[in-house]
C-alpha cells in the first residue's frame, strides 16, 4: 500500500453489513467479509476504531414508532449493537487481528467499559477497538456516537460505510438520474437533510473540524483507497 493520508480512523458500519440475505440477523460470513476489509487497512498501519449500528437486529426509533417507551426501545438498540460488536470482533480474531470490544453500558462479562484513554492505548498497541452501545444514552443515534468517539480518540476522519457510494440529491435506488456529490460542506449537507447521516452527527463534526467520508462498504478496496487519500464517495468538510 502507498503512503497513508489517514493513520487513525473511526469507521461507522451499519448493522446491515453483518446481515444475511434477508437483511436481518447476523451472518458470520458477512461479518468475516467486513472484518477482511478492516484487517487489510489495519495491516497497512492504520489505527482503526469501529462503531456499529444495529439495523439488522433492532432500531430504537422503530420500536418507539410502534408505541414503546423511547428510552426502552433505544436501550434495546444499544444492546443489539453489542451483539454486532462481538460478532465482528470474533471475525477479526479469526483473521489474526487483535481486537478489543468496549461498551458504553457496563457489561464486564463480555466487554470492557468504554474508557477514552484505554481505547487510545489499545489503538497505539495495534488493536482494533470496536465500540458498542452507542453513547449509552437514549435519543442519540449510533451516527452521533461515532462522531463523539471519533473526536475523543483524535481520529483524523470519520468514515461512514453504508449501502450507497456517497451522498446523492435523491435516492439513487428510486431515481436513476440522481446526482452524486464528490464534496459537500457541512452546511450544505445539513440543509439537504442528508439521509445517510443524522444531522446531530454532522453538526458535531462541523463544530470540531472533523471530515466525514460517506462511501459504500461493499465497493472493492474502498477502505484502502480512502486511507490513501483517493477521492472516494462523498467528502463532507468545510
Amino acid at each position: 500500500m502507498t503512503a497513508l493520508k489517514y493513520t487513525r480512523i473511526l469507521l461507522k458500519v451499519g448493522g446491515e453489513a453483518l446481515a444475511g440475505e434477508r437483511g436481518f440477523g447476523i451472518d458470520p460470513q458477512r461479518a468475516l467479509e467486513a472484518a477482511g476489509k478492516i484487517a487489510n487497512i489495519h495491516r497497512a498501519g492504520v489505527e482503526v476504531a469501529v462503531v456499529l449500528g444495529a439495523g439488522n437486529i433492532w432500531r430504537g426509533q422503530d420500536g418507539a414508532a410502534l408505541g414503546m417507551e423511547r428510552s426502552t426501545a433505544d436501550h434495546m438498540g444499544m444492546l443489539a449493537t453489542v451483539m454486532n460488536a462481538l460478532a465482528l470482533a470474533d471475525a477479526l480474531r479469526k483473521l489474526g487481528v487483535e481486537t478489543r470490544v468496549q461498551t458504553a453500558i457496563t457489561m464486564q462479562a463480555v466487554a470492557e467499559p468504554y474508557i477514552r484513554l484505554r481505547a487510545i492505548r489499545h489503538l497505539e498497541k495495534g488493536r482494533v477497538v470496536i465500540i458498542g452501545a452507542g453513547t449509552g444514552n437514549p435519543y442519540f443515534t449510533t451516527d452521533t456516537a461515532a462522531a463523539l468517539r471519533a473526536m475523543e480518540i483524535h481520529a483524523q476522519v470519520l468514515i461512514k460505510a453504508t449501502k450507497v457510494d456517497g451522498v446523492y440529491d435523491a435516492d439513487p435506488l428510486t431515481h436513476p438520474d440522481a446526482h452524486r456529490f464528490e464534496q459537500l460542506t457541512y452546511i450544505g449537507a445539513l440543509n439537504m437533510r442528508v439521509g445517510v447521516m443524522y444531522s446531530t452527527a454532522i453538526t458535531l463534526c462541523m463544530d470540531n473540524d472533523l471530515p466525514i467520508i460517506v462511501a459504500e462498504l461493499a465497493s472493492p478496496g474502498v477502505l484502502e483507497r480512502i486511507v490513501q487519500g483517493e477521492p472516494i464517495g462523498t467528502l463532507i468538510w468545510h
